[in-house]
C-alpha cells in the first residue's frame, strides 16, 4: 500500500456532496521561537473540498478537527504537473527559440509566454483533476 500524506484540518462547511475543510499550512520555521524577528516564517490557510464519505455522515460537525489524507503518489503527480513539467516546457522553448533566433530577450519572452497556454490547459482540465486528486477524511 502506498504512503499517505496526512494533514490536520478543521471542518468549515458541510455540503450535500462534499465537506469543505481548512488546513493550516506552516513553513517549517513557523514554529521557531525567533519567528518574530525572522521574515522567513510563513503560515497560510488553505481550503480543500473533500468528498463526503458514504457512511457516517452524521458524525461530522462544523468546527470539528479531522485528518485529511491523500496518497503520496498523487502528491508527486501534482508536484510534477505544477512545477517540473512547466520548467521543462519553459527551458525547451527557451533553448529552441534561442537556437533559431539568437535573440535572448525574444527567446526569454517566448519561453515565459509558453507557460500561459500550459496553465490554461491545466485550468481547462480542472474538473478532471478534481476527480483524480481527491482528499478523503480519515
Amino acid at each position: 500500500m502506498s504512503e499517505l500524506i496526512k494533514h490536520d484540518a478543521v471542518i468549515k462547511e458541510i455540503g450535500e456532496d462534499s465537506i469543505k475543510v481548512t488546513i493550516l499550512s506552516k513553513a517549517s520555521c513557523a514554529s521557531c521561537q525567533l519567528k518574530g524577528i525572522c521574515t522567513a516564517s510563513e503560515i497560510q490557510e488553505k481550503e480543500i473540498k473533500v468528498k463526503k464519505p458514504l457512511t457516517g455522515l452524521e458524525k461530522y460537525e462544523i468546527g470539528e478537527q479531522v485528518n485529511v489524507v491523500m496518497t503520496e503518489s498523487l502528491g508527486l503527480k501534482a508536484l510534477f504537473l505544477g512545477y517540473v513539467l512547466p520548467f521543462i516546457v519553459l527551458m525547451t522553448v527557451l533553448i529552441v527559440s534561442y537556437s533559431y533566433t539568437h535573440n535572448e530577450p525574444l527567446s526569454g519572452l517566448l519561453a515565459l509566454a509558453s507557460l500561459g497556454p500550459y496553465y490554461f490547459i491545466l485550468y481547462m482540465l480542472r474538473k478532471k483533476f478534481e476527480r483524480e486528486f481527491s482528499f478523503e477524511l480519515e
